[in-house]
């Protein structure tokens, strides 16, 4: 059976191999091509290895890469750092054995984060290693909707990026880069277990009826962690821009804490506050949907 981590590294390095152009690396296209990347046979010649050998590893075969190997890969390739992390994470990992047992349990919030939420006079959720919503302030519930009156294994941030039934902002320009944020964390997360059920679930579900996930999940994009800019469309107090973190919790991998701020003494604060006071007085048998 493949090793999931070789079969993992093989598809990352396929997707690094495709986004390539022969001009990017100072080769002549030369003819007809049927890859609009490089072929395995440039990708080898550039990182000083056999053809065979580089086949191999696109194909999850058992082949464990020296770092040395790694190195060559990440200049032929042109990784990043991050991607450099990346692939060096599943390679080293495709040496070892698979855990006979791997902890599957439910991920768990400290009380000591719990009360820091409840103190915080912002936005904030804690995400689970796979975007699961594990906990949330009065800030958050009054921003995003109330979780609670959804069931517990649909609080997913990508599952209800992707529900057409919840979002109607798909025509907003900051959408697929958010789409493309939480991938690659979920990317990351399966660099660190890759048969884990849940991201098994949430992936499976997704490539079924999402071809934008596809798309996008076939990049192989991956974030460590992320920051951004976003805009609500919130119809009691208008559009508010704000800026999300995301500032990871003890664990390995551990969960982290998504907080949004808005610019002191602007605008958005100021609509920020106004929402915060109408959900305050809400109705309790009010429960309008999150939205991701």
């Amino acid at each position: 059976m493949t090793h999931p981590y070789a079969r993992e590294l093989g598809d990352f390095l396929r997707a690094r191999r495709s986004r390539l152009r022969p001009h990017d690396v100072g080769l002549e296209p030369g003819g007809r091509r049927k890859v609009t990347g490089l072929r395995r046979e440039e990708l080898a010649l550039l990182a000083g290895l056999s053809t065979d050998y580089y086949q191999r590893m696109e194909q999850g075969r058992e082949v464990r890469p020296s770092d040395d190997v790694l190195d060559a890969l990440v200049e032929a390739l042109g990784l990043d750092d991050e991607e450099r992390r990346h692939l060096f994470a599943l390679a080293h990992a495709a040496r070892r054995p698979m855990p006979a047992r791997v902890d599957h349990g439910p991920e768990r919030v400290p009380d000591s984060t719990r009360r820091l939420l409840r103190v915080m006079d912002t936005p904030a959720v804690v995400l689970g290693r796979h975007l699961d919503l594990l906990a949330w302030n009065p800030m958050a519930e009054a921003l995003l909707g109330d979780p609670d009156a959804y069931p517990p294994d649909r609080l997913n941030m990508l599952l209800l990026l992707f529900d057409d039934a919840l979002t109607g902002e798909r025509s907003c320009p900051d959408w697929e880069r958010q789409a493309l944020d939480y991938i690659g964390m979920l990317r990351a997360a399966v660099a660190t277990d890759p048969t884990h059920p849940r991201a098994t679930a949430i992936v499976g579900e997704l490539s079924i009826r999402s071809a934008e996930f596809r798309r996008l999940w076939a990049r192989h994009d991956v974030r460590a962690s992320v920051s951004g800019t976003k805009t609500f469309r919130i119809p009691e107090v208008g559009d508010i821009v704000l800026d999300w973190d995301t500032y990871p919790l003890p664990g390995n991998p551990g969960p982290v804490m998504l907080v949004f701020t808005a610019e002191p003494d602007s605008a958005d604060a100021d609509r920020l506050r106004i929402l915060a006071s109408l959900h305050a007085t809400r109705s309790a048998h009010r429960h309008p949907p999150p939205r991701p």
